[in-house]
């Protein structure tokens, strides 16, 4: 049957899409700014005809109305992989639930373990071949759609088309598909870099190489090492990465991207979903330099070790004196997720000239407005330990840089209240010598 008519015959209304969930359900809505708003709202409108429905979804841009309508959760129970400021918001009024799990295990996680009874993502337009592009997010999609019972699109020409791997669904796979509305894409602002920010980039650039292939995360801290890096004389730098962020597209025009001396997709740059600006969903629409591919390709540890000279930059919320980085929860509040840190980490140091850094300021302040120290004795009970002490290797403050390989947790500890805040290292050295950190001759 002609593509054109299978279409034609699988366009249905926003509600008969929904008509397609029943009780005891598990729908997937995807991840990020591909999941269907207009799905969701419709899906909390028939609410009454359902129950013991499971949700599951990643990296909310925008609220869910199965949460918003259903608060007490009588129909819907919303599981999530990846924290956005809203997940967190419910997760804190115990309305979301976290699914921990390392960022690049989640083809096998789905195609081994789960079940998905409906599979619902926003993609392009069909092409004239029958395909629908995964556009920004391509993640595990694929591995979704293997497993899912049935498959109901949504279109939207806002969706950008991106070349890559395992990154379409075709229209013979599909059960129904309903026009979007095609609003714009969520933009997500680039962090300001403050004064911070910049210091920290300042310990972090001049051990950058040329040659070396970028992984970067999000934030100002981030932010501020793509900015060092796109004025610094480094060139012929390659890039790898779960995330595209908008100073990668800084990088390329700087003219500081060519991934010439890769080992793996030599000259391309290789994600495996893109959030920020509509300057990087236009940079990547049918960009053959940007090569989209599933999340188990960019961040198995073994992926990433291939390319030589990787340089992984990463946040945390918390440092302890042993090396313990905590990224993504404060106690028992999750605020984030596990996401690819830790994979990123191991691939970094496993790459030939590889070097991975763990980068957060020294000091916070608290609810009550009194500074804190990130760099602490240890762990508040409950915190997740995101990269163990044996897996860090640099961490960076606005006061120095210090690389733990190799070191006793006594060298460790007194290593990273070399670079804690000023005002913090006498409670911390005498902390560590009262717990029995450090070794009785630094006591």
């Amino acid at each position: 049957m002609p593509v054109q008519q299978m279409l034609q015959e699988k366009m249905v209304s926003v509600s008969e899409a929904v008509a397609l969930v029943n009780s005891g359900d598990t729908i997937d809505y995807g991840f990020s700014v591909t999941q269907s708003d207009i799905f969701d709202t419709e899906l909390a409108k028939q609410k009454d005809r359902l129950k013991d429905v499971i949700v599951r979804g990643t990296l909310s841009v925008a609220a869910r109305q199965i949460i918003e309508q259903d608060p007490d959760q009588q129909h819907f129970e919303y599981q999530n992989w990846h924290f956005s400021g809203y997940d967190r918001k419910k997760s804190e009024q115990g309305v979301v639930s976290y699914i921990p799990f390392n960022f690049g295990e989640g083809p096998h996680i789905y195609r081994e373990y789960l079940k998905t009874d409906v599979l619902v993502l926003k993609t392009s337009p069909m092409d004239q071949h029958g395909y629908f592009n995964f556009g920004v997010s391509n993640t595990f999609a694929r591995a979704c759609c293997d497993i899912a019972k049935k498959i109901i699109i949504e279109t939207s020409s806002a969706i950008p088309v991106c070349y890559g791997n395992e990154n379409t669904v075709h229209i013979s796979e599909v059960a129904a598909v309903f026009q979007g509305d095609s609003a714009p894409l969520f933009e997500l602002p680039s962090a300001p870099i403050s004064d911070i920010d910049r210091q920290v980039a300042d310990y972090i650039v001049p051990l950058i190489k040329d040659r070396s292939c970028l992984q970067i995360g999000i934030g100002g801290m981030p932010n501020a090492v793509c900015s060092a890096l796109a004025h610094s004389t480094i060139k012929d730098l390659g890039i790898h990465t779960e995330m595209f962020v908008d100073g990668m597209v800084d990088l390329v025009e700087k003219g500081k991207v060519t991934g010439n001396y890769k080992q793996t997709y030599r000259g391309q740059i290789v994600y495996t979903f893109a959030l920020g600006s509509k300057r990087t969903y236009d940079f990547i629409h049918k960009n053959a330099l940007c090569v989209s591919i599933p999340v188990d390709e960019t961040n198995l540890t073994n992926k990433i070790a291939q390319n030589d000279n990787v340089i992984s930059i990463n946040n945390c919320l918390q440092v302890d004196l042993t090396g313990q980085v905590a990224s993504e929860s404060n106690g028992h509040r999750q605020i984030s997720g596990t996401g690819g840190q830790l994979q990123f980490v191991r691939g970094a140091v496993a790459s030939k000239g590889g070097k991975s850094f763990i980068c957060l300021s020294s000091r916070f302040k608290d609810k009550e407005g009194r500074p804190r120290s990130r760099i602490v004795p240890g762990l508040e009970e409950g915190t997740v330990v995101t990269t163990p002490r044996s897996d860090t290797m640099y961490v960076v403050t606005e006061f120095g840089i210090v690389n733990l390989k190799g070191k006793s947790i006594s060298e460790r500890a007194l290593a990273l209240i070399s670079i804690a805040h000023p005002d913090d290292r006498e409670s911390l050295l005498q902390q560590a010598r009262d717990s029995g950190i450090v070794s009785r001759r630094y006591c």
